[in-house]
C-alpha cells in the first residue's frame, strides 16, 4: 500500500473529516491509527502497518534518549479510529488541538503514511520545503 496525493478537506464544527478516496483505497478494512506526527501535523497508518511498526519501535533500545522521545511521542498519541461507509471519523480532540487543525485540513500521502495538517500550516511548510529542494537541485546541478 501506499499513500500519495494531496487532498484538501473541510473539518466540520465537531472534528469529522472525511478521508479522500485514493487514501482509503490504501487501507485495509474500516479501522486505521492516527498518532502525532512530526512538525505539528498527524501521522495516519493503515492498522496493520502500525502493528508492524509498532513491533519495530519496541525493539528499539531503552537506553537511547531519543529512541524513547519517538516512542513516547508515538505511542502516547495513538488512537485507533473506525472509518464509516463514506471514511469519515473524528478526529480526537487531543491531537486536533496538537495539530492546531482548524476547518480546512490537507491530507498529504507520504508513501508508508497519511498526514493531517492544518491547511495554512500545510501551506507554509510546503512552500519552504519546496524551497528547499529546490536549493538543493540548484547545488547538485550548478
Amino acid at each position: 500500500m501506499v499513500f500519495s496525493g494531496e487532498h484538501g478537506m473541510a473539518v466540520t464544527s465537531g472534528g469529522r473529516i472525511a478521508l479522500p478516496k485514493k487514501i482509503r483505497e490504501a487501507i485495509t478494512g474500516s479501522m486505521c491509527v492516527i498518532t502525532r506526527g512530526f512538525d505539528q501535523c498527524l501521522a495516519g497508518y493503515d492498522k496493520t502497518d502500525w502493528e508492524d511498526r509498532s513491533r519495530e519501535f519496541l525493539s528499539q533500545s531503552l537506553i537511547e534518549t531519543a529512541n524513547m522521545a519517538v516512542k513516547r511521542m508515538m505511542f502516547s498519541g495513538a488512537v485507533q479510529v473506525e472509518l464509516d461507509e463514506q471514511g469519515r471519523f473524528v478526529i480526537p480532540k487531543s491531537l486536533a488541538a496538537y495539530a492546531q487543525i482548524g476547518t480546512k485540513v490537507v491530507i498529504a500521502g507520504v508513501g508508508d503514511h497519511f498526514e493531517l495538517w492544518d491547511a495554512d500550516k500545510w501551506e507554509a511548510y510546503a512552500q519552504k520545503a519546496l524551497e528547499e529542494v529546490h536549493s538543493m537541485s540548484n547545488q547538485t546541478h550548478g
